[in-house]
């Protein structure tokens, strides 16, 4: 069995070409190098250096084994910079997109600063979504992520959309009693204004609801284009419309009966697919692992709905779209989701 500590002590003499140099580099005695190199020697069955009174150089094995000494180094030195808690603070630069990224995370930023002291955010708005790995950007915030080359990431959270309406607004305009009434309505949600619409593709202008196994696809007269739900929301609060929001967004105005939901019998997909986006090379950062757990302890609350499944969806069906593990509490998460 090759010893990793072997090799950095070959790797070091190699690239030093000295064993004092090596030995004041590892921080341990000339002895202790000399042994591991000869141990080393012993294991691959080959000598790996040649030693004169002036020089220490490579013979052909050990030119053929110093590429992999010198990685495994580089790796080492990797892992210890991630994982070792620095003393300056560490920045983590965070994109979020105009609509549910901002909605969510703006008031989580002061309460994370807070509880990291040690990491400094830097928080931007975008409309667009980067298309692979960037020196500006750490972590993205957004909805529905696609799957690029070199990034990953983490789901947030899957929060459920619903139809909603003021009162005062069916009373003007009535109650729709199927989707197919909808057609008569005026209907506000967001969008993604930055995808291409057409007559060519007709969904993008489509509101999706399933009831059980019964699917629906309404066509939608686009009256109101916003890429921010905050503003579908106080546009459907101002009885502009009928509003599909996410449930945590309507949660208080349901509770307080100052909007009433609409088809409750009806779900509308897909829900929302909330992520952090990062750079695959970035999963072992500890700056961007606080970032993302701290995320999950306090979004996981808010996005969670207490009851607004359809009361006619089997249950076969809830689990495979809501089949999410829950995530452990963390301090300083909410105890109270969403007002």
């Amino acid at each position: 069995m090759w010893l990793a500590s072997e090799m950095a002590a070959f790797a070091h003499v190699a690239e030093l070409g000295s064993f004092t140099a090596a030995a004041r580099a590892l921080g341990v005695p000339k002895v202790a190098v000399s042994r591991a190199i000869a141990n080393l020697e012993r294991r691959l069955g080959n000598r790996l250096l040649t030693r004169t009174t002036r020089r220490v150089s490579l013979t052909p094995a050990g030119m053929l084994l110093q590429p992999h000494c010198r990685r495994l180094l580089q790796e080492v030195e990797t892992v210890r910079s991630r994982f070792t808690p620095s003393t300056t603070p560490q920045p983590v630069r965070v994109l979020v997109d105009a609509g549910y990224g901002r909605l969510l995370i703006t008031p989580l930023v002061p309460r994370f600063l807070e509880h990291f002291t040690n990491i400094e955010l830097q928080v931007s708005l975008t409309d667009t979504h980067p298309i692979g790995p960037d020196e500006e950007w750490d972590v993205f915030i957004c909805n529905n992520p696609e799957p690029l080359p070199r990034l990953t990431h983490t789901a947030l959270g899957s929060p459920p959309l619903l139809l909603c309406a003021t009162p005062a607004y069916l009373v003007k305009h009535g109650r729709p009693r199927a989707p197919g009434d909808l057609n008569a309505h005026t209907v506000l949600r967001a969008v993604d204004l930055t995808q291409p619409t057409s007559a060519d593709t007709p969904e993008s202008q489509a509101l999706h609801l399933r009831h059980g196994y019964e699917e629906h696809l309404i066509r939608l007269r686009p009256v109101l284009q916003v890429s921010d739900p905050a503003l579908v929301h106080s546009s459907m609060a101002a009885s502009l419309g009928i509003g599909v929001l996410p449930e945590f967004l309507c949660r208080q105005g349901l509770a307080a009966g100052k909007i009433e939901r609409i088809l409750p019998d009806w779900s509308v997909i897909p829900p929302l697919e909330l992520a952090a986006v990062y750079a695959e090379s970035n999963a072992g950062s500890a700056a961007i692992r606080q970032f993302i757990e701290f995320l999950l302890a306090n979004m996981v609350p808010i996005l969670a709905a207490s009851d607004w499944r359809p009361r006619s969806e089997p249950d076969d069906v809830r689990s495979d779209r809501f089949g999410q593990r829950p995530q452990p509490r963390r301090p300083g998460s909410r105890s109270d989701p969403g007002g």
